[in-house]
């Protein structure tokens, strides 16, 4: 006969309580335990897992080292992100804000798979599979193969998936499925933890790729307990602005592949493209005349990405001058302000100041201070940056320009793209063969240096 058992579960770190408490012990969160109540089988126990194998400890050097099997699903970029394809049972979480195009590319990866004899199951708890036929349509999908069932319960989903053996299952969304074993509303912090337990145990007993998607809070976390990222294998972010058309899978665990490797698509009417070419598009409405502007190379996984950064310096209006940066961490903006204000005399203190990455890429890499500083500079004294040139350095305290990883992929980049100069630190210059580039090297040691070179 089934039994319950209540226990208090913390909504911000999902630490678990036999009784409620003010504060977590674990995250010191005030007001966070809330009450689940478990469904329980006779011994006491939630109900039946698949299960698993028992193992016997071994010596790491008599462990064979096999490589994963994967399923590419001809999609460059998502496969890039993944590391090379999908590793067979493994179960991968797929996040982002809501109409970012987290299904759709769940759906065109799908139809991709069924297209080569890869039987794939996909699991919608908020569509209809009315709605999901009207999608592959609108995205005019080129296979139809793909199974769809349209189910909450978790139970009911397992049943369909040890009935039809499927090699890949898509989970849309993890908020929307729950278990039986929980009484508690689909979403909550035990109901999350639960079915993401027991799909990832599914996954690796039955061999069998399974993704799920995620909805993401107000401030861009995925939504439920920090412990769903850690059960999971991979999590990916979509990242980019509604207003886009760009969009950006990075990586931020993964366990079969780097966390650096980032996808590039762009929103069309018929799904997501891939984009081969980021630099030349995202470069392609820069207006070489206009103060302000210049161009940096940003190392994104394995990556050179040249995207150009906007700066506007103009006299404020207000008490407090503002500080608005777009695509660039705002502390680091407010060092490389101080910088300039200390190292070289510009008097930006009293000024507002606003920086855009154009595109909507978010860039966190040290090696673009450089163009930043140089792009606030020529927006403040009203002058162009020389035409053709790209700007990598990273800039320390003392105004000196500090050596960046991976200068010969950067330089590449850039000629490929037509870049006549190229502004790098003196120490990278050093170590790269000057004579196998066509594009010009400035070595520079301080940031006058750099506007020296380039401002006209």
């Amino acid at each position: 006969m089934a039994k319950t058992k209540t226990q208090y579960v913390c909504q911000n770190c999902g630490h678990v309580s036999p009784r409620w408490l003010g504060k977590c012990p674990n995250c010191e969160s005030w007001n966070s335990l809330v009450e689940e109540v478990l469904s329980t089988g006779a011994s006491g126990q939630p109900g039946r897992y698949p299960k698993r194998r028992t193992s016997k400890p071994q010596l790491i050097k008599e462990i064979s080292s096999v490589q994963e099997s994967r399923l590419n699903t001809q999609i460059t970029e998502f496969d890039r992100v993944l590391g090379g394809g999908m590793t067979i049972g493994s179960l991968t979480l797929i996040g982002g804000s809501p109409g970012i195009g987290k299904s759709t590319l769940a759906l065109q990866a799908g139809c991709e798979l069924s297209s080569r004899q890869v039987k794939v199951l996909y699991v919608s708890g908020e569509e209809s599979a009315h709605q999901l036929k009207l999608r592959s349509q609108r995205l005019k999908l080129a296979s139809q193969e793909v199974y769809v069932l349209a189910e909450t319960s978790l139970e009911a989903i397992a049943s369909q998936i040890d009935h039809l053996q499927p090699q890949v299952v898509i989970i849309d969304s993890i908020q929307a499925i729950y278990t039986e074993r929980v009484e508690s509303a689909p979403g909550s912090v035990s109901q999350v933890r639960e079915c993401a337990s027991f799909l990832m145990t599914l996954a690796k007993t039955a061999n069998i790729t399974i993704f799920i998607i995620g909805h993401v809070t107000k401030s861009g976390a995925i939504a439920g307990p920090m412990v769903l990222e850690h059960i999971v294998d991979t999590v990916l972010y979509f990242e980019g602005e509604r207003h886009h058309t760009y969009r950006i899978l990075r990586a931020v665990k993964n366990r079969f592949g780097s966390t650096n490797e980032i996808g590039i698509f762009q929103m069309q009417a018929d799904g997501l493209q891939e984009v081969t070419n980021p630099s030349e598009i995202f470069l392609s409405e820069r207006s070489v005349q206009t103060p302000g502007s210049a161009v940096v190379c940003s190392l994104e996984g394995s990556r050179p990405l040249l995207v150009e950064i906007q700066a506007l310096v103009s006299s404020s209006g207000y008490g407090v001058p503002q500080r608005v940066s777009t695509g660039i961490d705002s502390r680091r903006l407010a060092m490389l302000l101080a910088v300039l204000e200390k190292r070289l005399g510009l008097h930006i203190s009293r000024d507002d100041v606003f920086i855009n990455v154009a595109g909507g890429v978010k860039l966190d890499e040290p090696a673009v201070d450089l163009g930043t500083a140089c792009a606030i500079t020529s927006s403040f004294k009203n002058q162009v940056l020389a035409e053709g040139s790209v700007l990598i350095g990273e800039v320390g305290l003392g105004g000196e320009i500090r050596t960046v990883t991976h200068m010969d992929k950067r330089l590449k980049e850039a000629e490929k793209l037509g870049f006549q100069q190229a502004v790098i630190p003196q120490n990278n210059l050093k170590a790269l063969e000057v004579t196998s580039y066509q594009i010009q090297l400035v070595g520079i040691h301080y940031v006058w240096e750099a506007l020296d070179a380039v401002l006209k």
